[in-house]
């Protein structure tokens, strides 16, 4: 193809800026500054690590000869080799046109407990598929404290974790599309296991090919070096973990940490990682401290400790060591939020470091899709891009699929989330892993409302998802609320929960230009004294709407008391929230079921929310309806 020979010029003409015709000097005068001296990306206000990719080689110890891993590394089928290696067999030209034209081969399978499935395999591959493994793939040094940590607690979750292992390990794309809070523990000390597997075998074969190229050096100094001494990427760092917050930071910390016990492994910096991602010493958690029941389980789960949103940190791991907050160029994972990481790619106005990333994992994808989901696009944009500097890579090194602009194709990725969004899924659906693609599926039980309310699921038609958000509209200004107004009794007490941020701020707009409509809004951008005026105003019966933002109820979790109207503008993204808000009517002594209203406006393009409400079978009667 011409766009490859195009990339194999380019970088054999940085091979040989790199190679030749570089500076010499004399002992007296020493070294002159490097032309191509990295540029160092700054993670923390902390003097970054300056080290060059060489020089981390050359402190990681040399592979001991009669080191179990080492042997398990060499096997041929092992599964990092196969993927990894410097051909991979499923890196075909057939099956990378099939991924760039979405043309895959879907299956209906089932694990035995992740459950039902969607597999896809490229169109034309000849692979069996990323379900039929049985094998983990991990390293004994690493498995076996797992192993005996699992036997010690008698975990309920150990068939659930050895299965998602076996899946991880053929190194498919893996999307946990309903990963409830009671085994996210189990899911990370998984899939970090899964990561440090994938580093460790990385390093290992670095430090390797460095002991070959030595050995052959003193054997014999005027003859070439070893040809098959491809053995890396770009840059150092191969994992990405994409996270939410500070809190599930410091979570993946200690998921990652649970595997390099004291005292085979040293922890460094590890103080000031939970000093800066943790709450201070004195600072008390009112999640934490409250009485059990008082705050749903899913918001302490997502808001308790740190919930700053902007953060990146690099991780370097060596044989008995992790090295928290390395410079990123130096670092083997990096940690970090969609804002932390874009607000460094801006800054430095480059984003090499995300050039050889070979595992992504997105933890809490529901919890993104309520910041902003645009920073996960922007991040995903930028990875396994050509980089623009060499950053002192030997390119003699360089695995050939990196040079011909492939790893995207190789690229695992690992997305976990409590529920599906039109986002998510379209993320999913644009992912390229030729070696194929598991989405694991639920169905969906209806959601427990109080008993005897009527629920009014409205549906208006739409035959395009570009024209939904104005069919929605014109719905709800023409029929919908002229129809509430025309009530005595729905024209009072009522309250209109939008899902879409952009929505809620045309719906407020409108609001504002109408005569004679009193109301009042809540949302995420309303201040503790704006909150308090509100819900004071509309309890008491001064106003007669309140418009509710998901976001508003996502972040702060308010009990809102003098609803006796509930008018969904869109089934919401959680549905926990569905049956709090038609609970909310009850705080009030003396309501009952006949006197709560609540009305849905939905289109066939809210399957995914209104699957979560009624159920999966709910849902396909709504759809036909």
């Amino acid at each position: 193809m011409e766009n490859t020979s195009t990339t194999r010029l380019l970088t054999l003409l940085n091979v040989s800026a790199t190679k030749y015709g570089r500076r010499k000097w004399s002992l007296s005068q020493g070294p002159a500054p490097k032309l191509n001296r990295r540029k160092s990306v700054s993670i923390t206000t902390d003097t970054p690590e300056p080290a060059s990719m060489v020089v981390e080689m050359q402190e990681e110890p040399p592979v001991p000869a009669n080191d179990t891993e080492a042997q398990v590394e060499d096997k041929a089928d092992d599964p990092y080799e196969t993927h990894f290696g410097c051909t991979p067999l499923c890196l075909s030209e057939s099956s990378r046109t099939a991924v760039d034209e979405h043309q895959w081969k879907s299956t209906k399978t089932s694990r035995p407990k992740l459950g039902p499935c969607l597999e896809f395999v490229p169109e034309g591959s000849s692979s069996a598929g990323p379900s039929q493994s049985k094998t983990h793939g991990v390293l004994e040094r690493l498995h076996t404290p797992f192993k005996e940590r699992q036997n010690k607690s008698s975990s309920k979750h150990a068939p659930l974790q050895n299965d998602l292992l076996e899946t991880l390990s053929q190194y498919p794309d893996v999307y946990m599309s309903s990963s409830p809070w009671e085994s996210k523990r189990a899911v990370r000390e998984t899939v970090s296991l899964h990561a440090l597997n994938h580093v460790t075998k990385k390093r290992r074969r670095v430090i390797k090919t460095n002991e070959r190229l030595t050995a052959a050096a003193k054997n014999d100094p005027d003859s070439p070096p070893p040809e098959d001494v491809q053995d890396q990427g770009f840059t150092r760092p191969s994992i990405l973990i994409l996270l939410p917050f500070r809190n599930a930071a410091l979570d993946w910390f200690n998921a990652l940490t649970s595997h390099t016990p004291s005292p085979a492994f040293q922890i460094e910096n590890q103080a000031r990682f939970v000093s800066e991602y943790g709450l201070p010493k004195d600072a008390v958690d009112k999640l934490l401290a409250a009485e059990p029941g008082t705050y749903p389980r899913d918001h302490v789960e997502t808001f308790k400790g740190n919930v700053d949103d902007s953060f990146r940190v690099g991780i370097k791991l060596t044989r008995k060591s992790v090295k928290m907050f390395t410079e990123f160029y130096g670092c083997d994972i990096i940690m970090a939020s969609p804002l932390g990481l874009r607000q460094s790619i801006q800054k430095e106005k480059n984003a090499d470091y995300l050039s050889s990333i070979e595992m992504v994992i997105v933890d809490q994808l529901d919890t993104l899709t309520m910041q902003n989901w645009e920073h996960v696009n922007f991040v995903f944009s930028h990875l396994n891009k050509l980089p623009k500097e060499s950053h002192d890579a030997d390119f003699s090194r360089i695995k050939p699929w990196y040079l011909d602009g492939h790893a995207q194709y190789l690229r695992q990725s690992i997305l976990l989330s409590a529920f599906e969004t039109p986002e998510t899924r379209s993320l999913f659906n644009n992912l390229k892993n030729v070696s194929g693609k598991i989405r694991l599926e639920k169905r969906w039980s209806p959601i427990q409302v109080p008993e005897g309310l009527h629920q009014d699921f409205v549906k208006f038609d739409c035959g395009n998802p570009v024209d939904e958000p104005e069919k929605r509209f014109h719905h709800f200004t023409t029929q919908t609320l002229p129809a509430i107004l025309k009530s005595a009794v729905q024209s009072v007490n009522t309250a209109i929960f939008i899902p879409s941020s952009f929505d809620f701020i045309r719906i407020h707009n409108y609001f504002r230009k109408q005569n004679g409509l009193s109301f009042t809004v809540l949302s995420e951008y309303s201040t503790n004294q704006d909150i308090s005026r509100a819900r004071q105003a509309f309890f008491s019966g001064q106003k007669s709407f309140l418009l509710i933002s998901e976001r508003f109820h996502f972040f702060k979790r308010y009990k809102i008391r003098g609803i006796r109207n509930l008018v969904f503008y869109g089934p919401p993204d959680h549905h926990q929230f569905y049956a709090e808000l038609l609970s909310y009517p009850f705080l009030d002594e003396g309501v009952e079921s006949q006197d709560v209203s609540c009305r849905v406006l939905y289109s066939k393009y809210d399957w995914f929310r209104l699957e979560r409400i009624a159920g999966t079978e709910g849902a396909v009667q709504l759809i036909k309806a």
